[in-house]
């Protein structure tokens, strides 16, 4: 496994606008479609990736329990399907319900998507507040596939407590490790 790390994204960068096709609803949803009263985190995952397997179970955890807070989520997969079958808009919808995502699962075929967020790996999490600007970019927490360090999602946690409490999010923000997004 080569890793790779998010490329930096100012703070205070506003949301780039999207419209993506679901895998779970089937719909085409833009960013306005995501609805949040508070936050949305955008996360760039797939299917295949071991560090995205890896904090799986613990991230729809996480977000079910911020969703009940005002906080929207929303999955992308921007990885090229003809190199990598596993990330099939089918695939993703089997993963989906396999993992009860609680968020929905777009598939960034053209990778423009993924482009505009300057995303480099998955898994790689953005927070926006409540007017879609950039307040956290980085890592879900410490955890990977082979540190023996438990997924606790802390990183990502305490980002959204602060947005939701109305605080700047503190501390030094660690960036994304995973696998590299697959370009076409």
């Amino acid at each position: 496994m080569s890793l790779t790390a998010s490329n930096p994204f100012p703070l205070g960068s506003k949301a780039p606008d999207f419209k993506l096709p679901d895998t779970i609803s089937g719909k085409e949803l833009s960013l306005s479609d995501i609805k949040s009263g508070k936050a949305t985190v955008i996360m760039f995952i797939c299917n295949h990736c071991p560090y995205v397997k890896h904090v799986n179970t613990g991230l729809v955890e996480l977000a079910n329990r911020y969703i009940n807070r005002g906080v929207a989520f929303v999955g992308i997969n921007s990885n090229d399907v003809s190199r990598y079958p596993d990330d099939s808009p089918e695939l993703m919808t089997l993963a989906a319900k396999k993992y009860q995502y609680p968020f929905p699962y777009l598939y960034d075929e053209s990778q423009n998507v993924a482009r505009s967020y300057d995303a480099a790996c998955t898994p790689e999490f953005y927070v926006f507040d409540r007017n879609r600007t950039l307040v956290y970019h980085g890592q879900m927490d410490d955890s990977r596939p082979s540190n023996n360090i438990p997924v606790t999602g802390e990183d990502l946690a305490v980002a959204l407590d602060h947005v939701l409490a109305g605080e700047p999010v503190p501390g030094t923000q660690k960036p994304g490790i995973g696998c590299g997004i697959k370009w076409k």
